[in-house]
């Protein structure tokens, strides 16, 4: 990042958004030698990107939509995804029952067929039909249903999926600041002057050639209040809302559910100990700051999967809520249902060159970052070409099948881990996972135990390379150890986390 006369940073590129879509941006462009940076407001993945279903998949529901395009490039990703990051990704089954009186037999059959031939599947394996009075999935459910068919998708850590873009991107020469939110945008000809407010305080100046507007569900408050500029363009903010229970079967399928009124949910399988059940779609209406699970979608959430579950799922069943604000562009749609999850990206090169994002889904994060870079390509001549696809995150540099050899021999090499601990770490950091623990010969040598298998080397580790500044950053979005560890506990990680030297802190910052 070179220096400007007047003391400004001048760069290629400034990304607004440490979500999924910028970071995946940020990621991209700095592999091609561009000079990157990007700033957050709060944490990474703080809002929406840390608030979906976690999965890469394909969506099911919207060949109902004719949204073939979308469908087929997200089952084309979730392979292409799913060897760049066997750590943090990884298959699943899907249990689809038929329901009687609802979508018939043959047209889930057309459906699942299309599903397995659209998107070119060749890790995952197909569609097959299952009776559930004797196969281990219908012994949670009514005995009303008799059939079902299981399909594949695949799971995501989604908040680790964003941290791990960032770090990648930063490998890359990007700028990753956290903590800094944009005050101001002034357009040029040619440039932009970007104007920031720093954490501890400081107002920064960064002169950029390309600004990208990758504000998730502030994507339209960006550009009428930092950029100033009016768009004919429209968000439709529509908020997902999950609910987390003790776990309500024995085995490690999902299901997905069609309920009465056209929508379908899943019930996943959750950290070893939990269920997740989700999502709704309801428009929001007011800051996406304020989203939670409203008592309203809770019961609905419990009602509808006791319509499947033989033991009723109850509020006394829920251990956690959250709840995220889709950024769906405003296609008009009747419902949020029926919104588009397709993204819309808005190139806008009147004066200096700037890129809205719109939209888009989890699954595919990497082709969007691709089309961005397509999208600004003519304003760097020569830029180089696209380098992504099945590039290991970092931590990600093993075979897809390798995760249980991984953990056996992380437990073979440090014998004080606890079969739930040596795993956990192997899902979160993969190969890191040994350079994080280090020498370590017991769990004492790995500092203060915080609770729930979380030690001080693993905390220094998330705030010196995984930009975790509070506890939540770490309980909640670097891991979900937030549903093992008291009050009390998360309380003081807090302290601990703020009375770290302030010259760590500031390193970890920058």
């Amino acid at each position: 990042m070179s220096q400007q006369p007047d003391g400004t940073s001048a760069i290629d590129l400034f990304i607004i958004g440490g979500g999924i879509n910028g970071c995946g941006i940020a990621r991209d462009a700095a592999g091609r030698g561009l000079r990157v940076a990007l700033a957050e407001m709060n944490d990474l993945a703080s809002a929406t990107s840390s608030a979906s279903t976690k999965l890469f998949h394909g969506g099911l529901r919207y060949l109902e939509y004719y949204e073939f395009r979308l469908v087929r490039e997200a089952l084309i990703e979730r392979e292409t995804l799913l060897t760049a990051m066997p750590h943090i990704s990884w298959p699943m089954r899907f249990v689809l029952p038929h329901n009687k009186g609802m979508r018939p037999a043959w047209l889930l059959r057309l459906g699942l067929f299309i599903y397995d031939h659209l998107g070119g599947r060749k890790i995952l394996p197909a569609t097959r039909s299952i009776d559930l009075r004797t196969d281990p999935a219908g012994k949670p459910l009514k005995p009303g249903f008799a059939r079902a068919f299981e399909y594949s998708d695949c799971w995501v850590e989604d908040s680790r999926l964003v941290v791990l873009n960032a770090r990648d991107a930063e490998a890359r020469g990007a700028r990753i600041m956290t903590g800094t939110r944009v005050t101001s945008a002034e357009r040029h000809a040619d440039h932009w002057h970007v104007a920031l407010n720093r954490p501890d305080g400081r107002v920064e100046t960064v002169v950029a050639k390309v600004l990208v507007n990758a504000g998730g569900p502030w994507v339209g408050d960006i550009i009428s209040g930092v950029l100033h500029i009016n768009s004919p363009e429209k968000v439709r903010l529509v908020r997902g809302s999950h609910i987390v229970t003790r776990r309500l079967f024995d085995h490690d399928r999902c299901y997905f559910f069609q309920g009465e009124d056209g929508r379908i949910i899943f019930a996943i399988p959750y950290e070893t100990d939990f269920t997740l059940i989700g999502t709704t779609d309801q428009d929001h209406h007011g800051s996406p700051s304020d989203a939670v699970c409203t008592p309203e979608e809770q019961a609905y959430l419990c009602d509808f999967a006791s319509q499947y579950f033989a033991r009723p799922v109850t509020s006394a069943d829920v251990v956690w809520t959250f709840s995220g604000v889709r950024p769906l562009y405003d296609d008009g749609a009747k419902s949020a249902t029926a919104a588009t999850r397709d993204y819309v990206l808005s190139l806008d090169t009147s004066a200096a060159a700037l890129l809205n994002v719109f939209g888009g889904k989890i699954t595919t994060y990497r082709r969007l970052a691709e089309a961005a870079l397509e999208k600004i390509a003519p304003q760097f001549p020569g830029l180089k070409g696209r380098w992504t696809a099945r590039v290991p995150l970092p931590g990600g540099d093993f075979p897809v099948e390798a995760v249980a050899s991984l953990v056996a021999k992380l437990a073979a090499d440090y014998r004080f881990l606890s079969p739930f601990w040596a795993r956990r770490l192997v899902r979160a950091y993969g190969t890191e996972a040994a350079t994080l623990l280090g020498a370590a010969r017991s769990a004492a040598d790995l500092g203060i135990d915080f609770g729930a298998t979380l030690t001080q080397r693993e905390v220094e580790w998330l705030v010196a390379r995984e930009y975790a500044r509070t506890a939540a950053d770490v309980v909640w979005r670097r891991s979900k150890l937030g549903l093992r560890l008291s009050m009390d506990q998360i309380a003081a990680l807090d302290r601990w986390m703020a009375a770290l030297a302030p010259s760590a802190q500031d390193a970890a910052a920058e």
